[in-house]
């Protein structure tokens, strides 16, 4: 059973590992974002159909019921990455990640409501705990600058991620994970289709390369291992455990774009660091 524990925890950690690709990937291409999600979504989506057929999952969506859930946490989703990106343009992969990183703090407050789960109190140690840290990481505060609005994004971007993580709880007891991200993805591509049609997409000629490791590595793989925890964790778990994120984007971030970190960086992602540390050992010992 430890043993069993210990493999899923290896495997979220690796799923936060391949998701904070998004980071420095989504300040490094070089196109309009909507377009972004767009090809992101439509890749990963043909990836994740051709897994499913060759693993020969059954994909169909069995009620009318769940396709509203996979339908709201698709747009949930869609909106999630459309602001993250934005805030990613706005500020740095550093400020921009940890501005997402409320979210742990928001998802333990809102899963008691959407989910038969007991309300842990200790979440709320954790989440401030991260909160704290992001706090140290930010810059001096000002609504005027860009920074302020990439950390109002972020914040925004958190409340979606917070709410489509839940949604996605509900359908694992019955889907996969990665016929869950399928579902979702295919909805978004199909969703933002039409702006193919009003905005510029030729870029995507230089910028495949980095666009095709997004919807591969990054949402194929890495948001599909991620959905898959979720049954073997809460979501609340799961997204204090995955705050991680933050400290490997900064550092691929610090060899592929050549962003340093600067002490508070590293004094703020050593607090988030050590809530992913007490979450991972109390989760084992539940």
């Amino acid at each position: 059973m430890k043993n069993q524990h210990s493999n899923h925890l290896i495997q979220l950690t690796l799923a936060t590992l391949f998701v904070s690709t998004s980071g420095a990937l989504g300040k490094f291409i070089d196109m309009p974002t909507p377009i972004i999600i767009w090809w992101r979504s439509a890749l990963g989506g043909l990836f994740l159909l051709a897994f499913i057929m060759y693993k020969k999952y059954n994909h169909k969506i069995h009620s009318k019921k769940d396709f509203t859930t996979i339908f709201i946490s698709a747009i949930l989703l869609g909106s999630h990455w459309i602001t993250y990106f934005y805030a990613l343009k706005l500020t740095n992969v550093a400020i921009g990640m940890l501005s997402l990183f409320v979210y742990p703090i928001i998802t333990a407050l809102l899963e008691p409501l959407f989910i038969k789960v007991k309300f842990d109190p200790v979440y709320i140690i954790l989440g401030l705990m991260v909160l704290l840290g992001i706090y140290i990481l930010a810059p001096e505060f000002n609504l005027e600058s860009t920074y302020m609005q990439g950390i109002l994004l972020g914040l925004l971007s958190a409340s979606l991620y917070s709410l489509r993580l839940i949604l996605s709880k509900k359908l694992t007891a019955v889907y996969n994970g990665t016929s869950i991200m399928f579902y979702q993805i295919a909805v978004l591509a199909i969703m933002l289709a039409p702006i193919l049609f009003f905005m510029d997409t030729s870029a995507i000629s230089t910028q495949f390369p980095y666009v095709l490791t997004l919807a591969l590595l990054t949402t194929a793989i890495g948001h599909t291992m991620l959905v898959n925890s979720l049954k073997h964790f809460t979501v609340s778990t799961a997204s204090i455990i995955s705050s991680s994120q933050p400290i490997f984007g900064i550092i691929i971030a610090f060899f592929f774009l050549n962003e340093i970190p600067t002490l508070n960086t590293f004094l703020g992602g050593s607090l988030i660091l050590a809530t992913v540390i007490i979450e991972s050992v109390r989760s084992r010992n539940t």
